[in-house]
């Protein structure tokens, strides 16, 4: 069986990990914990604990259990004390205190929700987004909108992080590494900011797949083509390492793209001449025909275009894997 790494945070690796979980392949899912936005953010404010929410999304994702247990774990109050905060999120934490353990709180999680694969937090350190210098400096994610693109290349984690052994592992083993989708500076960059976890994908004989994103992000990616978005992740893991590029070439309904005009807007594909040496790139439609509906209670602004899981999924069993 092929053993596929997914490697982001957030709704993008939700997505992509609802997908590849229908195939007959052994997926771990490397999670970022930089996340310090919503139920998460208050969760490890006050409660010291490390950010649950991604962590619990990848656990939904790959879980086998009925499909009560999954709408349990993604349940967010919308009223009372516990408004806004996610039930998963707060049982993860509570375990987290009980255990005295975030990855054993992961673990007996996995248990509950009887999950199909692993799921592995990219580092148990206790780390900050950070970007700029001095009384420039920006912290915490959703700092990040109002950085310039010369401070977002000075992105790092305070304080240093190094990576969990068992996501090295399971890297340097794995037969596909596939990163994003998923906001760039906040849930895919982060993981590879944490010491070792570059290296250990320099080392790996894997195929690398790139989900570049369906949209761009105000203040983040204004502008960016998917050659931009390649550009960044390899000034991370090294110039020439990304195999694969997937990337939306379908229509996107402009009523949609309207909604979104304050967001964002649609990815521009590669330029001409950008492709070169062995990088594949693999446009085709991935956009969901369900736009997602905003669940009440939740504080955060989600985004409204999503890739269709099922078309992302395929898209690199059939044309990434095949021949592994």
């Amino acid at each position: 069986m092929k053993s596929i790494i997914t490697m982001g945070g957030g709704t993008g690796q939700f997505t992509l990990l609802s997908g590849l979980k229908k195939y007959p392949v052994h997926l771990t899912a490397i999670v970022s914990m930089a996340d310090d936005g919503g139920s998460t953010g208050v969760l490890r404010d006050e409660l010291g604990v490390l950010p649950p929410g991604d962590i619990r999304q990848c656990l939904v994702a790959l879980s086998e259990a009925e499909n009560i247990m999954r709408e349990l774990f993604n349940y967010r109050y919308d009223q009372g004390g516990f408004k806004g905060h996610n039930f998963g999120n707060i049982f993860l934490s509570t375990l987290e205190k009980i255990t005295g353990s975030f990855e054993e709180s992961v673990r007996v999680s996995g248990m509950v929700l009887a999950i199909r694969g692993l799921v592995v937090p990219v580092t148990t350190g206790n780390v900050a987004l950070v970007c700029g210098h001095g009384d420039n400096a920006c912290v915490g994610e959703h700092a990040l909108s109002i950085a310039t693109i010369e401070e977002k290349h000075t992105l790092r984690l305070e304080p240093a992080a190094y990576a969990n052994p068992k996501a090295v592992a399971a890297i340097e083993s794995a037969d596909c590494i596939v990163i994003g989708p998923g906001n760039l500076y906040c849930s895919i960059l982060p993981n590879l900011l944490v010491k070792g976890i570059p290296e250990a994908i320099a080392r790996s004989k894997a195929t690398v797949v790139y989900n570049c994103n369906l949209m761009t992000k105000r203040g983040h990616t204004d502008g960016f083509t998917v050659s931009n978005f390649v550009d960044e992740i390899e000034r991370y893991i090294g110039k020439g390492r990304v195999d694969c590029v997937t990337y939306n070439n379908g229509a996107i309904d402009p009523e949609l793209i309207e909604k979104y005009a304050a967001e964002g807007a649609p990815v521009l594909p590669p330029e001409q001449g950008f492709i070169s040496g062995d990088l594949i790139p693999l446009g085709a439609d991935l956009v969901s025909a369900r736009p997602y509906i905003q669940k009440p209670g939740d504080p955060l602004r989600r985004t409204l275009i999503r890739h269709d899981s099922d078309a992302l999924a395929t898209l690199i069993i059939e044309r990434c894997l095949k021949g592994l």
